[in-house]
């Protein structure tokens, strides 16, 4: 069973209140995903594909990331999924933006990480990611609707070039 922190709209937590995944979201409540952007030192954009036995499995996902554990912040959040999902260690990751998404009931925290990372280097999480590629952020923005998992991280690419 997986524990989350429920958070307000303005990302503050809400104390006594615990979320278990595949569990209602009570109103007014948010969990904390955090989402990273990993950018080479190059200018290239790193993507996985996700599994097929995933939710949008076979896409490609423009960033690593996942659900805050119950008591995490979303720094450690980030440096942990970034880890699990790529085998990158960051110290330093850079916020870009956060996203309320009322639908998902989600409280998205948007991350850059720029790298020099032996490209060649990346884990796979097995049962998250099948393959991952580096490309350019114009190959990035050419990818559709039915290649991307996540558009709205577009936005964030393209304030990043």
């Amino acid at each position: 069973m997986e524990l989350w922190d429920a958070y307000d709209e303005k990302l503050n937590k809400i104390d006594g209140v615990v979320l278990v995944r595949g569990k209602q979201i009570p109103d007014a409540c948010f969990h904390l995903v955090c989402e990273i952007i990993v950018k080479h030192q190059d200018g290239s954009y790193l993507v996985m594909q996700r599994d097929k036995s995933k939710h949008l499995g076979g896409m490609w996902e423009a960033t690593a990331g996942g659900s805050a554990l119950q008591g995490e912040n979303p720094v450690s959040c980030a440096r942990r999924e970034l880890y699990e999902e790529t085998g990158i260690v960051a110290d330093h990751l850079i916020e870009i933006g956060r996203v309320l998404h009322h639908e998902h009931k989600s409280f998205y925290v948007e991350y850059l990480c720029v790298t020099d990372v032996d490209k060649d280097s990346i884990i796979l999480q097995e049962g998250e990611t099948v393959d991952f590629k580096w490309i350019t952020a114009d190959e990035l923005r050419k990818l559709s609707k039915d290649e991307l998992a996540t558009q709205r991280i577009l936005n964030f690419i393209e304030e990043l070039n």
